[in-house]
């Protein structure tokens, strides 16, 4: 079975971005192919073979001139003139069947003028600069755009770079990928002449790059059709069982009436009644998207073969439109979705609601203006050349091309850095594999686009590069967060960067690292830095490693002079200790706590130890500070990890005149270190300027005094 003969809708169904079309034939392309090798026609007449592309070219652009296009077939024919293809047709009718899908679309002339030249290059003695000389600069880049590397140079390598080359093309140019995605279609069209190894192999290379782009680029028309091709190829069994699905829908709507022609009548009804200018089509779900329903529902009745789709004029209709079907019909709630406030970022606005009938099924209804319309079908072919000036103007109702500066500006940052050709190949794929996109803001308003699923490590590279190696955390919607943290649409995030400019990432960052760009810069300064084999920190750093086995304990200094207590006590003739629990010092708020031996211990009021002692009905004794000299105190820093700082700390103290009596790092947890301090201060009032030149440390976060562990 022919790719084409297997393809269940006919582009009059699939192609729905102009009603003006939606019945008009598939093109015969053996006619086409007649016709196109008959020879040219008069000058002052188009020949035959362009005319269905013109026609539909006018359809979307009255005024265009054909003068070029005519030109550009002329070129076109008499290059590949004698050329066949696999399937015994003349090669023109190609390049002829790929400019009529982008015309079908609403490209612009531009682009179909290089559609009907883009094989020239590489398959005839045509060069770019005569094609640049003839029909200009813009066709000769987007002709250049899609020609393909040469397998003598490239070998195996040829495919990916093609591909690469194309991608960066796209990131000057987004009508390159434009051309390449109807090229693709009607190849897989007529895939049937291929041998099957070859079908499949082609087959996943658009199931993985090529249905994505599409998805991304907003072009559902070509993408939904690629997927059926696709699923025909790949899983034939499983295709066949949705097309009898299809089929027996279809007997049964023709015997028993159809589910969603009734639900679009009584919308139609609501509407008029409203005094609401709506058109209402059903539009039947294409295989793929039937297979999907079925897994997912099982069994499958009439209203899930299709949606309701509702077209008006303005944006204010639309939430009319919504309004009159949640009050007059019985709407599910939990289905509806607003993607005109919040588009998706493929351009992609419409409500989505649905309405449950009485019988029990489910219709869901889709409600969007013409123009919305438009570009949900045709994505970025819809806006014509974006980079022409006042594409931009958003007078014009049309918003910014998508590709930048989101996702498309992502991949041609990472793949500079792919230099192997297979980890580009694999990571591309990979990366066009993850579905929706969330946009995080900065502190200065600025938006970031990320994959859903990244995290603050992916932030941290996507804004600044290798340059990311220096984070040390994050504030997550104001709140101290780690790097590991998975942010969701909306976040506001604020990357907190170390002043180290040898800074280094660590391994576990890779756990994290949800974008190819993250994972590829972590990665190439691992391995470039081999001998740091626990997580990229420097040899001599005494930091702690993921995984320790236990609190890291920096062994005590020489013991200082006993600390002077200076603790006056309401009973005299009782001596006086601090306790360990809490090491008050001046100026904090005191009690005590008569124990053995008739000495009292000496507590901060609000220490967990004061209040066991309380609760065990110790005998409380009345304290102040008396004289104070010397005096011992425990700190615990708050840190996110990194390289040096335990050495930078314990500069930070000593450089106060503090001794340090011990220190123990506790194992990293989620890229947070904990550090303990049991300190000799000469004085109690120094004790505010140590936390904060300790607080001053790059990548300390809080400072504060610590309970001994037995206290809590």
């Amino acid at each position: 079975m022919s790719a084409e003969a297997t393809n269940p809708l006919t582009p009059a169904t699939v192609t729905t971005a102009s009603h003006r079309r939606k019945n008009r034939p598939r093109i015969d392309l053996r006619r086409l192919g007649r016709a196109a090798v008959l020879g040219p026609a008069a000058r002052d007449r188009l020949p035959d073979a362009i005319g269905h592309v013109v026609e539909a070219h006018r359809a979307h652009h009255p005024d265009a001139d054909p003068d070029i296009l005519r030109r550009a077939y002329l070129l076109a024919e008499s290059s590949h003139r004698g050329q066949m293809r696999k399937s015994g047709e003349p090669y023109i009718t190609h390049p002829l069947a790929v400019t009529l899908i982008l015309a079908e679309l609403g490209a612009e002339t531009t682009t179909l003028t290089a559609s009907l030249l883009h094989d020239t290059v590489e398959d005839t003695e045509v060069t770019l600069e005569q094609v640049g000389a003839e029909f200009g600069e813009e066709v000769r880049y987007l002709v250049d755009g899609v020609t393909k590397l040469e397998k003598v140079d490239y070998g195996a390598a040829a495919e990916p770079e093609t591909f690469r080359k194309m991608l960066v093309a796209t990131g000057n140019d987004v009508r390159v990928m434009s051309i390449k995605l109807a090229d693709r279609l009607h190849n897989m069209r007529t895939l049937s002449v291929m041998r099957r190894e070859k079908q499949e192999r082609i087959a996943k290379v658009t199931r993985d790059v090529l249905i994505p782009l599409a998805e991304r680029l907003g072009v559902q028309v070509l993408k939904t059709e690629l997927e059926d091709l696709v699923f025909a190829i790949l899983h034939p069994e499983e295709y066949e069982r949705t097309r009898e699905l299809i089929a027996g829908n279809a007997d049964r709507a023709a015997r028993d009436g159809d589910t969603l022609s009734e639900t679009a009548d009584e919308v139609r009804g609501v509407l008029r009644e409203a005094g609401i200018q709506a058109e209402v089509v059903i539009r039947p779900r294409h295989h793929v998207s039937v297979h999907r329903v079925a897994r997912k529902r099982g069994q499958l009745r009439g209203a899930d073969f299709g949606r309701i789709l509702v077209l008006v004029g303005e944006d204010a209709d639309c939430y009319a439109v919504l309004g009159e079907l949640h009050t007059c019909l019985t709407p599910v709630v939990s289905e509806f979705k607003d993607f005109i406030a919040v588009p998706k970022f493929n351009l992609y606005q419409s409500l989505h609601t649905a309405v449950a009938r009485p019988d029990g099924q489910v219709a869901e209804v889709l409600i969007r203006t013409h123009q919305m319309h438009r570009v949900a079908e045709a994505g970025v072919v819809a806006l014509g050349n974006p980079y022409a000036p006042g594409a931009d103007d958003p007078s014009d109702g049309e918003r910014a091309d998508p590709t930048r500066p989101g996702w498309l500006s992502r991949l041609l940052d990472w793949q500079e850095s792919a230099q192997d050709t297979d980890m580009f190949w694999s990571t591309l794929r990979e990366d066009l594999a993850q579905d929706r996109e969330i946009t995080v803001f900065r502190p200065d308003g600025g938006a970031l686009g990320l994959p859903e699923g990244a995290s603050c490590v992916d932030a941290a590279y996507a804004l600044y590069g290798e340059d990311a190696h220096a984070c040390i955390g994050a504030r997550v919607n104001g709140r101290l967060a780690t790097l590991s943290t998975v942010l969701k649409d909306g976040d506001t995030v604020q990357l907190l960067m170390g002043q180290d400019v040898a800074s280094e990432p660590s391994r576990e960052w890779l756990e994290h690292a949800h974008t190819p760009g993250a994972r590829i810069a972590i990665q190439r300064w691992l391995a470039t830095h081999p001998s740091d084999p626990g997580t990229g920190t420097a040899a001599e750093d005494p930091a702690p490693r993921p995984g320790g086995g236990g609190a890291r304990h920096v062994p005590d200094a020489p013991a200082p002079r006993p600390a002077s207590e200076s603790v006056v006590v309401d009973r005299p003739g009782t001596g006086a200790r601090l306790a360990r629990c809490c090491t008050p010092v001046p100026p904090d708020e005191i009690t005590g706590f008569l124990v053995r031996g008739g000495v009292v211990t000496v507590h901060r009021v609000e220490c967990a130890g004061a209040a066991r002692m309380r609760s065990a009905e110790r005998a409380e004794v009345g304290v102040r500070w008396g004289d104070t000299g010397e005096c011992r105190v425990t700190l615990v820093a708050e840190s996110f990890q990194r390289p040096h700082l335990l050495a930078d700390l314990t500069e930070a103290i000593a450089l106060e005149g503090v001794a340090i009596v011990s220190a123990t790092v506790e194992p990293p947890t989620q890229q947070r270190v904990r550090h303990t301090y049991t300190l000799q201060l000469p004085d109690a009032a120094h004790l505010p300027a140590l936390m904060r030149a300790m607080r001053d440390v790059a990548g300390v976060y809080d400072v504060g005094r610590a309970q001994h562990p037995a206290a809590q």
